[in-house]
């Protein structure tokens, strides 16, 4: 049953609504409807658009006072500033925003990081589990009527090593699973990492090449900016153990994928698993055939909370950037 705030933030909104003038908002994505009901319940005007085109978006935008966006379009001041005010993405990440762009014109520009976070830990890890234990392969041999339990032998996750790229929120949150299952923990970022938290998972912070040389299980979860674009390639690849593991839960570029595609051909590395491609969806069959690759469809986020979760909160940000409201 939902819980009663969403029901009390409404009627709070509706007292509000009549004081305000009417903002427009372009929700040009999939949302929540609790999110969209609650924006309307504060007097603003949503256009709920789920399947916008690119063409579309630069040529409407320019006539909202807020529009709310996933990756599923791109937002570039191609029209200018118009109307617009402020840009939210529900979910993690901006990379397929420009926010110099639009910062420079006075747009605001805001994501939803902390509402996906533990439906995107929850699937690293269990991707753990299936590269470790075999779980797919075995799983589809055993459909097609092949009985292999004197070959399926994995490895246990206690006492490995975790080394995670990239220690924000799903890092972090990483992190703490890894930690409960027994793992020892590495983390690479380019800021300190908080000795507290640190401590709390019994966890180093090291370079990179360490973590790479020392890791079962390499995971990535940085942004995909300049900096990081295309950070694990041939040499990063031939720094990991040949047992070891790869999980990309961040963005498809921050791996270069032809080089993945050698690395798992040859046996640089055990496998790997990639919930994010350099494009979505993939067109390299070749990639997605190795039998020692587990993909998955970018579908990190999408739990049932995860998703109600991100719609609540796009809208509440909206609501407080128009109306000048908390909610």
């Amino acid at each position: 049953m939902p819980d009663a705030q969403p029901t009390k933030e409404r009627k709070h909104l509706m007292r509000l609504a009549a004081l305000n003038d009417v903002s427009r908002v372009l929700v040009a994505c999939r949302l929540d409807r609790e999110g969209i009901e609650l924006m309307r319940s504060a007097g603003l005007q949503v256009d709920y658009e789920e399947r916008i085109t690119q063409q579309e978006f630069d040529r409407r935008y320019v006539n909202y006072d807020a529009v709310v966006i996933r990756s599923n379009v791109k937002a570039r001041p191609v029209g200018g500033k118009g109307n617009l005010r402020v840009i939210v993405r529900a979910g993690v990440g901006l990379d397929n925003v420009d926010v110099e762009g639009f910062t420079k014109l006075g747009v605001k520009v805001l994501n939803t990081p902390e509402s996906v976070t533990r439906a995107v830990a929850e699937l690293t890890v269990g991707l753990f589990f299936c590269l470790a234990r075999g779980i797919v392969r075995y799983a589809s041999e055993l459909k097609q009527g092949r009985w292999l339990k004197s070959e399926a032998h994995g490895i246990e996750l206690r006492g490995k090593t975790v080394g995670i790229i990239g220690c924000g929120r799903i890092g972090r949150e990483v992190a703490r699973m890894a930690h409960a299952l027994g793992m020892r923990v590495l983390v690479n970022d380019v800021i300190e990492v908080p000795r507290d938290f640190l401590e709390s998972v019994e966890g180093k912070q090291v370079d990179l090449l360490t973590l790479l040389r020392e890791s079962d299980i390499v995971t990535i979860h940085t942004p995909l900016d300049p900096s990081t674009r295309g950070l694990i390639g041939e040499r990063e690849l031939r720094e990991m153990k040949r047992t070891a593991f790869l999980v990309n839960m961040a963005r498809g570029g921050v791996v270069d994928e032809t080089a993945l595609k050698r690395a798992l051909r040859e046996g640089w590395i055990a496998g790997a698993a990639l919930d994010v491609f350099e494009t979505e969806p993939p067109t390299d069959l070749e990639l997605l055939s190795l039998p020692n690759l587990i993909p998955t469809p970018h579908m990190g986020a999408q739990t049932h909370e995860a998703q109600r979760a991100a719609g609540i909160e796009a809208a509440r940000l909206v609501i407080r950037e128009l109306l000048g409201k908390s909610v």
